[in-house]
């Protein structure tokens, strides 16, 4: 379980980032946490060097799971939306958190410090677990899914889900 703050939480490989924001923050060019139009309306993750924002349906505590694969995994066919990206974790340190949730207060997960592929796949869930907030919204299981990547190959929606979604 994750706090999805403002209907979101982060991936990321933090000291990099920090790095990355410090020089980049005031850019008039970028959009805050990579919510582009496209992002909020069509892939639902924000990214950003070093960071992914995944875009849930509930600002509420919700089931995440991330999972480390040797390779390529196969997708979940139950999957309602699924989106792949690009994730460079020079550190091999990745921490989860969001608005309501520092870096050092969230999870974190020791993964291959080199450029990664990651998987966001949107899987329906049944009723919120006890001790959810009562947030109102869908319920999926955020799942992500990391294996390592010989070169960049960009944001690929692999199963679009409906436009309108959650909340």
């Amino acid at each position: 379980m994750i706090d999805a703050d403002h209907w979101q939480f982060y991936v990321q490989d933090i000291d990099p980032y920090n790095a990355w924001i410090a020089e980049h923050a005031m850019a008039p060019y970028l959009a805050p946490a990579g919510w582009t139009h496209e992002a909020v309306h069509g892939h639902r993750i924000g990214v950003e060097p070093h960071s992914i924002s995944v875009g849930t349906a509930r600002d509420d505590m919700v089931e995440s799971l991330i999972t480390v694969h040797a390779s390529t995994p196969a997708t979940d066919p139950a999957a309602e939306h699924i989106v792949e990206t690009d994730l460079d974790v020079p550190t091999g340190r990745l921490t989860m958190s969001s608005p309501g949730t520092g870096p050092a207060d969230g999870p974190s997960l020791t993964v291959p410090a080199e450029l990664l592929r990651a998987r966001v796949s949107y899987v329906p869930a049944g009723p919120p677990p006890v001790g959810t907030g009562g947030g109102s919204g869908d319920h999926f299981l955020y799942q992500v899914d990391l294996w390592p990547s010989d070169q960049a190959y960009g944001l690929v929606i692999v199963k679009q889900g409906p436009e309108a979604w959650g909340g």
